[in-house]
This record gives C-alpha cells, structure tokens and sequence, in this order.
C-alpha cells in the first residue's frame, strides 16, 4: 500500500466525517453527537494522517540518507516506525472488510 492509498482512506474517512456531522439547527442531533464522544470517521481520518505522516517521515529521512545527510540508524528506525503503522492500518481495514461481510450475511 502506498501513500495515495492512504490519501484515499483518508478521504473516504473525511467524508464519512462530514455525513456524521449534524445539520444545522438540529440541536438535539448535535447533544447527542457530543455525549457520544468521537466518531469512528473522526477517528479513522486521525489514525490515516498519522500513518501518512509517517511514511512521509521516512520517505524524506532515505532521500536524505541518499545524499548523505541523515544517519542510517534514524532511516532504519523510521521506516520500521512506518512499517508497523501500515501493517495496522491493513489488519484493521481487513477486520472492517470481515465485519462488514459477516453483517451482509445476516438473514432479514
């Protein structure tokens, strides 16, 4: 998966961010929305920025390394960082795509 990937998450999770959100003059909707606390759009659109940050981070400190102005430890321990962040993103997306499935199983 690579940056543009998670731009895309990013984006859907945006979206699913905006379509949560109360609409105007609905006051009881917007009470009810801040007792719950976060929403998952919120909280997914968080977590895909990070992700990106950091592989942004990495992506910069091997340029660097390349041209010689950034140590290998910080490239090797950034791209690590990355790593694992990415392979979060994947198995909770993969959780996400099984729920869903069990869920469209169900009898009516």
């Amino acid at each position: 998966m690579d940056v543009a990937a998670l731009r895309a998450y990013a984006a859907v999770a945006q979206q699913a961010g905006r379509a949560a959100q109360p609409q105007p003059g609905d006051d009881a909707a917007a009470g009810a929305a801040a007792a719950q606390g976060p929403n998952f759009g919120s909280m997914v659109k968080d977590a895909v920025g990070s992700v990106e940050a950091t592989l942004n981070n990495a992506e910069q400190l091997t340029a660097q390394a390349a041209t010689g102005q950034a140590e290998l430890v910080d490239v090797v321990t950034a791209v690590a960082a990355a790593e694992v962040q990415l392979e979060t993103v994947v198995a909770v997306r993969d959780q996400v795509i099984r729920a869903y499935q069990e869920i469209m199983r169900m009898p009516i």
